[in-house]
């Protein structure tokens, strides 16, 4: 019985990896933000005037790519939900809320990155 199961889940390992290598590249980076959206990253978005930190998103599990209406064409804006870290001391302090936020490709400097 044992081997029975094995050998079924190597079939189905196989299958579902050449699966994968046969997807598109844009394919691939869709089953991943899945995976990675289900996961989570605990992420931190850094928004920059200059050389000056203005605002920090903290516990951030995904930036989203904003599309059209149809859904086929990126706009030129990210957005997600992240904790507002008002006094920008990298920890989330009492008070201190979930919101939303969104930030243009063109204009914004920023830094996203893991939480350690």
């Amino acid at each position: 019985m044992k081997k029975v199961v094995l050998a079924g889940l190597l079939v189905i390992g196989t299958s579902v990896l050449s699966g994968l290598v046969g997807c598109t590249q844009e394919s691939q980076n869709r089953i991943g933000r899945a995976v990675q959206n289900w996961t989570g990253t605990n992420g931190v978005l850094e928004i920059y005037a200059g050389d000056k930190l203005v605002k920090r998103f903290m516990e951030i599990d995904k930036l989203t790519t904003a599309t059209s209406t149809n859904g086929d064409t990126p706009r030129p804006y990210r957005y997600g939900y992240g904790v507002l870290d008002t006094n920008l001391n990298g920890k989330v302090d009492s008070g201190e809320e979930k919101v939303y936020f969104e930030f243009s490709d063109y204009s914004t400097s920023y830094v996203f990155y893991e939480m350690p």
